[in-house]
């Protein structure tokens, strides 16, 4: 039955131009939590004494962003927090515990004053893991629009993204604000503002005339990757409860959301655990689904030098592969690192792997 499959997607691959090829029919390496940071030495010493082995999760760093681009990632995760009056965040607790304690400060917070701007900001937890390689989203997205129109022949890179409000119960701590339709509005103009001029792959784009979003990517009606070049994908990651608040309305939203594949609105699906979920990933993936997965999480599969994770990644043919060691952590020392060049999909063209860069 495999070697059917293979033989019979080889023919359609033969069968098929090269500017015909769509962009679910790639695979590439993305990376988790991409802004992030390093937690500065003397704060995870604080840290350690309340959460012992549980800071490991919190234990990984990552290049700026135009350093994961330039090693081929064309998928990224940005998390963002709602601050509309700005301020909000400017002063992590985390900042001042160190220095109730005498201890080394870390490098100057926000010198550009960037976090007491109006507007959605970026971090991964409040007061205790804040450092970031951008302070807010629309710095992000300046980052990433200079290094795309250095690359205009990039492939498209898919920006999965949550919307921070978790609420830590302990003294100190700032209380996230709730997003809400305004929050939303915003959300999605700031995006549009940063990459204007056909920058965007958007719903809109991809329905087309179908009737739904969902019946466009079971025909595999995704813009082809020539199209698709120089172009951003962005996906709201949420629960029921904040994608529908997103969805109520917005006819010519920026964003997919990851909804369950029987919605109308399906067509980007995060699916974290490919191990359990080898064959339900394929299954999505061969339906005409866009699928984003991880090969390592919380720090385990380093720590442990477990690369299963990401064999079962490969194998099911997601189009992201998410990880947070795309270059090996020296405090870790065991040299674990996950590469994959940018290639077309092993599932869906799996004859024609590897190929030559594209890009």
């Amino acid at each position: 039955m495999r070697i059917a499959f293979i033989l019979l997607a080889a023919m359609a691959f033969a069968q098929t131009r090269p500017q015909e090829i769509r962009m679910n029919q790639v695979q590439v390496l993305a990376s988790h939590n991409s802004y992030k940071q390093a937690i500065d030495p003397s704060l995870r010493k604080i840290l350690r004494e309340t959460m012992g082995d549980r800071l490991q999760g919190l234990e990984y760093n990552h290049l700026p962003f135009a350093g994961q681009l330039d090693r081929g990632l064309r998928g990224l995760e940005i998390d963002v927090v709602n601050d509309p009056e700005g301020g909000r965040y400017a002063r992590p607790a985390g900042l001042a515990w160190v220095k109730e304690r005498g201890l080394p400060a870390g490098p100057a917070y926000d010198p550009e004053g960037l976090m007491r701007q109006p507007g959605l900001k970026v971090l991964h937890v409040q007061d205790m893991d804040f450092r970031t390689h951008a302070y807010t989203f629309r710095q992000a997205l300046r980052q990433l629009r200079s290094w795309s129109d250095q690359h205009p022949r990039h492939l498209p890179i898919v920006i999965t993204m949550n919307a921070k409000q978790d609420v830590i119960d302990r003294p100190g701590f700032t209380r996230p604000l709730p997003f809400d339709a305004k929050a939303y509005d915003a959300w999605d103009a700031e995006i549009r503002a940063e990459l204007s001029g056909g920058k965007l792959i958007t719903p809109k784009n991809v329905q087309a005339s179908y009737a739904t979003l969902n019946a466009a990517v079971r025909a595999h009606a995704w813009p082809t990757v020539e199209t698709s070049r120089g172009k951003f994908l962005f996906v709201l990651d949420e629960g029921e409860e904040q994608w529908k608040l997103y969805l109520a309305g917005r006819r010519d939203r920026v964003m997919f959301v990851n909804v369950p594949e029987d919605h109308p609105e399906a067509a980007v699906r995060i699916v974290n655990e490919p191990r359990k979920n080898t064959g339900y990933i394929q299954r999505l993936v061969r339906s005409g689904y866009f699928v984003r997965t991880r090969s390592d999480a919380d720090t385990r599969e380093a720590r442990a030098n477990d690369r299963t994770r990401f064999e079962a990644a490969l194998e099911s043919g997601a189009q992201l592969i998410s990880t947070d060691y795309y270059v090996p952590d020296p405090e870790i020392g065991n040299g674990f690192q996950i590469t994959l060049a940018p290639g077309w999909n092993p599932l869906l063209l799996p004859a024609f792997r590897p190929l030559p860069p594209i890009e």
